[in-house]
């Protein structure tokens, strides 16, 4: 018979702290919910603002897109 459910749980994370892990707890914002993607658009609006603003961070993104050029090759 399987092991419980719990105990394998435990087994599994026993094995990773002992790799060196440790469990970490993310809390994000619920995309089910209905004002999900207005909250999306209007903070992406604030950071193409700010963006735009910032003349150092155009001429920077600017200068190291030149140097992407064959990247891949």
């Amino acid at each position: 018979m399987a092991a419980p459910v719990a105990v394998r749980v435990k087994k599994r994370r026993d094995a990773l702290r002992m790799a060196g892990l440790r469990p970490v707890q993310l809390w994000v914002p619920d995309a089910r919910q209905p004002d999900f993607a207005a909250e999306c658009r209007r903070q992406s609006r604030l950071a193409a603002q700010a963006d735009m603003a910032d003349v150092a961070l155009l001429d920077f993104m600017d200068k190291t897109l030149i140097d992407l050029e064959g990247w891949t090759e």
